[in-house]
């Protein structure tokens, strides 16, 4: 019996139990359940509504248990018209649309199923994969502009700008003044700090296959000549003044230029204005 076969006769068992308790309706609606006077009841309704008749033995062989095979067409269609159709094949065509369909039909959903979950965890696969090539440390060393040799990193200060974060992110340098960003971006921009440099804000494109970078830093010079004279010897003002004297050129012009977001312009002195102001 093919299971489709299986199926409209539990729905044809069904509709016989469905007929009969409307002439027992204190009958078990499970035709599997029936016994004794239940099953000389069935032989009566079919001997009177449909002239036909099945045997105790048959009942049990096929209403009662699971058989493997289907019975006789012409028990079918008297079955079927038991029940209130014309024969098994009008039983059929009209359960086609009622029918469960168990075997054939799903069987191809649940494949469909399984075939999307299985693509999307390969894309979240594959995108795990893809972050963690990309993730990768890079190096950067900090260096003055003018003699090429490394800041020291005492009191030197990296702060990361993070895409999408208002708090930039603050890296500490090693023990020889570099720092290590590890990301999966290809452009970063970080501002560095340090005494007796200008603060810049230091943007790179970075290379996978380049993982070391130099950066330069510019010297605040007026910075490093206050530190110069507040740290010398010069015991004299005037000394002093004659040091700076005989730096600067008659002509000279000294630029100041504020601290970023300070909120103050540029300064302008000469010579004298600039000897006066230290």
């Amino acid at each position: 019996m093919h299971q489709e076969e299986k199926i409209l006769f539990s729905l044809l068992k069904r509709e016989i139990a469905a007929t009969m308790m409307r002439s027992y309706p204190g009958i078990d609606p499970e035709i599997s359940n029936w016994k004794g006077q239940n099953i000389t009841d069935f032989q009566e309704e079919l001997r009177t509504k449909v002239n036909g008749q099945l045997s105790e033995k048959w009942f049990y062989t096929h209403m009662k248990s699971e058989n493997s095979s289907l019975p006789r067409i012409d028990v079918l269609n008297m079955l079927s018209q038991y029940a209130g159709y014309f024969n098994w094949q009008d039983f059929r065509h009209k359960m086609a649309g009622t029918m469960p369909m168990e075997g054939k039909q799903a069987k191809p959903v649940s494949i469909l199923i399984k075939i999307a979950l299985l693509f999307i965890m390969v894309i979240v696969l594959l995108f795990i994969i893809i972050k963690l090539i990309n993730t990768q440390n890079y190096h950067f060393t900090f260096i003055d502009s003018d003699t090429g040799e490394p800041v020291p990193d005492a009191n030197l200060r990296v702060e990361l700008l993070m895409e999408g974060s208002e708090y930039p992110k603050r890296i500490l340098p090693d023990e020889k003044g570099s720092v290590m960003v590890r990301t999966n971006k290809n452009r970063i921009s970080m501002i560095v700090r340090a005494p007796y440099y200008l603060t810049d804000t230091v943007e790179r494109t970075l290379r996978k296959f380049k993982h070391t970078e130099q950066v330069s830093l510019n010297a605040d010079y007026y910075a490093l000549m206050i530190s110069f004279f507040s740290r010398s010897d010069v015991t004299s003002w005037e000394k002093r003044r004659k040091q700076l004297d005989g730096i600067f050129s008659e002509d000279a012009i000294i630029y100041q230029f504020p601290e970023k977001n300070a909120g103050e312009a540029m300064a302008l002195f000469n010579k004298w204005e600039f000897i006066d102001k230290i």
